[in-house]
């Protein structure tokens, strides 16, 4: 089977389980203002397209635009002091990125989560990542499912001189419908995860083709 040389990763659902540190910041930020809390597999269900749009899909659909963003401020004020209360490695996940690494691969992780917090998350638990790109539109770099925080990923690595060659080492690993697009915008394969926030029929009629059911499947690949 091919072995790839460069691992692209997902974040929230991929690497790490995220679920509880977003929803209890998303309901703290809605309590705070007045609104009605989710349950979590609410929260599962808006996650995948950054923390703007999941306030946005969390708050009530009348919510003025000021009272979204006090709202939106409130949660990233929040989440930034407690995105590590219940944030942890899935299982497997810290053995494979050391596997990996073992072998020489080049590791980056493409995430729709604020990039502090992207940044400072892959720091604490996953030092054997060279590159970690967050959500940093200001600077022209549109979010997932566009393929340029991979281009950005690739750049870093000194991968994208010549894309169409080099680029024939990577796949993108991700849990969700966004990362089978992304994957598709930056012309990679994919490799979609079963343990993550999606369901295997829900990416299945989201054109997911290649699965693994845990981490140590990767190494195969």
């Amino acid at each position: 089977m091919q072995q790839y040389s460069t691992y692209i990763f997902d974040l929230d659902g991929t690497l790490l389980d995220t679920l509880q540190d977003l929803a209890d910041a998303v309901n703290y930020a809605l309590r705070y203002h007045g609104m009605p809390e989710h349950c979590i597999d609410d929260i599962r269900e808006y996650v995948g397209n950054g923390v703007r749009l999941l306030m946005k899909r969390a708050v009530p659909q009348d919510t003025s635009i000021s009272d979204f963003e006090a709202t939106y401020a409130t949660f990233r004020q929040y989440y930034m002091q407690h995105a590590l209360d219940t944030t942890r490695p899935y299982e497997g996940i810290p053995e494979l990125l050391n596997k990996l690494k073992q072998r020489g691969c080049q590791l980056a992780v493409v995430s729709n989560k604020m990039m502090a917090a992207t940044q400072e998350l892959v720091a604490h638990f996953f030092p054997q990542i060279d590159v970690a790109i967050g959500e940093h539109e200001e600077n022209g770099i549109r979010k997932k499912p566009a393929p340029d925080t991979v281009f950005e990923a690739l750049r870093q690595l000194q991968l994208i001189r010549h894309p169409l060659s080099e680029r024939l080492g990577t796949v993108y690993i991700g849990d969700s419908d966004v990362d089978i697009e992304t994957a598709r915008n930056a012309h990679l394969p994919c490799i979609s995860v079963l343990w993550g926030f999606r369901s295997h029929q829900f990416l299945l009629s989201h054109g997911a083709t290649t699965f693994i059911y845990h981490p140590a499947d990767l190494l195969d690949f």
